[in-house]
């Protein structure tokens, strides 16, 4: 954390040094005060005597040689030209002490700010880095909450809990010094309270830090509650489910409540105690110094009120130094949890010296690839070995969970094959550079995936500085033209959360002009029309012959009508291949195939 506030030292530097000068002359601000109460109570011909008797004095503790150059300064030859001098030298006093109040905060606030939106920026450049892998283990809402909620916690233990360390300590020093000049005595027993109150205080952060931690954990959950309830509308109001997801959040939020008490007693406690103690021990020293200005006279009364000044000023930043603790502590556990995330290396790692795939030439090969998700869990393939010759259709078929789309994800290497190998051109995937070799591939999926932006934006998503014919033609090529022209606004229609505006037929189209406007020489074809009606399905079929024209492709089928001109079927069972051929070749086996067929065509 210390190294990232760091990266602003120049901005650190200036904010320190106002506070440096807004702890000078807060002290100043104090001695002058006495000064003046002093000056209002005391008869000024006996003040005029004693600062006489320490002009003459051959030699003067610290503490007389402060109250000399105080003298030389403000007293004047008339009571009343000594009030006017002691007005003024505190206004100046105070106004220069709030200038560089106003310097410190904000300097430390562009810090704030700036700090924030580079760690959100952080954390948001390293997730794109991430593999799926890691998505897959962590819901959208829980990142979600990290980059708003703790991110925005730790601004204040970095920044305000940075300059509060420097600053109260400063200033408790500074006024114990002082208080240490005018009364030795006094100031050893008023520094009870400062033990006192560190492990009151070290004691309660602790605490605060576990309830925090728990806390941001708790509004992670809120978070994905909302982004997965919401994300999934349609099948709550289609289940009658509303009254269970508001009792779910309700329940979720009540647990919220009664952590964010439970944190807010402990932080309200530490106030009220800390200066409760203060003023006890303040008004046991209020009994002890009256004493030495009463009865034994070892104590001025002007020492004594600027020492009381001085003590009781000495309470607020004590108690600041108390909600700085606990902010820090309410800080490092969501800490925790960001560099969680900047800790994540990504499992699928760029070669130190990568090849680049600038064209594709021969094929991709799968050499006894084996692939699971985890040590110790379950093989997803197992021993899976054949090849995609350039310009050819492979189709993979099999049923749910037989591996199909795990074999498309390991080819852009979204995933590091467990055993075995994959290669481009007779190179292994994990010695390319990722951007060259996803660059060479095409995908469309079963889950049509667009941004909330325009219709062109989708379609030219990766495509730098494309012109306007260009989209459209893929649209054409798409099977798209139909209805996206007669749009108002055509291609700069926003397609809404998800492709909300637009059917699964269209949002399909739209993916689909996007790979054809990519133009890569490998397309994989994920169960694209699986999803879709009938007529749905027959317009987006004709966009992907389209798409396919002089490409190598993979395509993963649960509709085996739409595989059966393919060059070669690959079945899948359980991770392994079943069997291979063209349809009617496999067909004639009998086995998995047939029974697969026969389930889809056969009443």
């Amino acid at each position: 954390m210390l190294s990232l506030v760091l990266r602003y030292w120049v901005y650190i530097l200036g904010s320190t040094t106002a506070a440096v000068l807004y702890v000078a002359f807060n002290s100043i601000s104090v001695w002058f005060t006495a000064s003046l109460i002093n000056s209002i109570l005391s008869d000024f011909d006996r003040l005029w005597a004693e600062h006489q008797e320490l002009v003459a004095a051959a030699s003067r503790t610290v503490n007389q040689q402060l109250r000399l150059w105080t003298d030389q300064l403000l007293l004047k030859p008339t009571a009343i030209d000594t009030l006017y001098a002691l007005c003024i030298a505190i206004v100046v006093v105070f106004a220069l002490k709030n200038v560089f109040l106003y310097l410190k905060n904000i300097l430390m606030t562009q810090v704030q700010t700036k700090l924030i939106t580079f760690l959100r920026n952080r954390i948001y450049e390293h997730l794109q880095t991430l593999s799926l892998s890691y998505f897959k283990r962590h819901p959208a809402g829980v990142i979600t909450s990290i980059l708003i909620t703790d991110v925005g916690n730790m601004r204040q233990a970095m920044t305000t809990t940075f300059q509060g360390l420097l600053v109260e300590p400063l200033n408790i020093l500074s006024f114990i010094v002082l208080m240490f000049i005018i009364s030795p005595k006094l100031t050893v027993l008023a520094g009870i309270v400062l033990p006192l109150s560190a492990v009151m205080l070290m004691a309660i952060g602790q605490s605060i830090r576990r309830k925090s931690r728990r806390t941001a954990v708790k509004i992670a959950s809120i978070t994905n509650i909302i982004t997965e309830t919401l994300g999934a509308i349609r099948i709550v109001k289609a289940f009658v489910m509303e009254r269970y997801e508001i009792d779910r959040f309700r329940e979720q939020t009540h647990q919220y409540y009664r952590l964010i008490m439970r944190r807010a007693r402990l932080n309200h406690v530490a106030t009220p105690l800390t200066e409760t103690l203060g003023v006890i021990v303040g008004a046991v020293l209020l009994w002890i110094g009256g004493r030495d200005v009463l009865v034994t006279h070892t104590l001025t009364s002007e020492d004594f009120i600027r020492f009381i000044l001085l003590m009781f000023s000495t309470i607020t930043p004590i108690r600041k130094l108390g909600r700085i603790n606990l902010q820090l502590q309410a800080g490092m556990a969501s800490a925790e949890r960001v560099f969680t995330i900047l800790d994540t290396r990504d499992q699928i790692v760029e070669p130190a010296n990568p090849v680049r795939l600038e064209e594709f030439h021969s094929g991709i090969e799968l050499s006894r690839v084996s692939f699971r998700y985890q040590d110790g869990q379950d093989w997803v393939l197992r021993d899976v070995s054949f090849s995609i010759p350039k310009g050819k259709v492979i189709a993979l078929v099999g049923a749910s969970g037989a591996g199909k789309s795990t074999i498309a994800d390991l080819i852009p290497r979204f995933y590091d094959v467990t055993e075995g190998a994959i290669r481009v051109d007779g190179t292994d995937v994990r010695e390319c550079s990722l951007d060259s070799l996803r660059r060479l591939i095409g995908i469309v999926n079963q889950e049509t995936i667009l941004f909330n932006d325009t219709i062109r934006n989708n379609i030219a998503y990766g495509v730098a500085e494309v012109p306007d014919e260009a989209v459209w033609e893929a649209v054409r090529a798409a099977n798209a033209l139909e209805f996206i022209e007669p749009l108002p606004e055509g291609l700069h229609t926003v397609v809404g959360e998800r492709g909300t505006k637009f059917s699964g037929g269209q949002k399909q189209r739209i993916a689909i002009a996007r790979a054809i406007l990519k133009n890569p020489p490998i397309l994989i074809l994920d169960e694209a029309t699986s999803s879709l009606d009938t007529e749905s399905e027959y317009k987006v079929n004709q966009a992907i012959q389209q798409l396919m024209e002089d490409r190598t492709v993979l395509v993963i089928a649960h509709r085996l009508s739409t595989v059966q001109h393919a060059d070669e079927i690959i079945v899948l069972d359980h991770g392994r291949i079943d069997s291979r051929g063209r349809h009617q070749e496999l067909y004639q086996q009998g086995g998995l195939y047939q029974k697969l067929y026969d389930l889809q065509f056969k009443p």
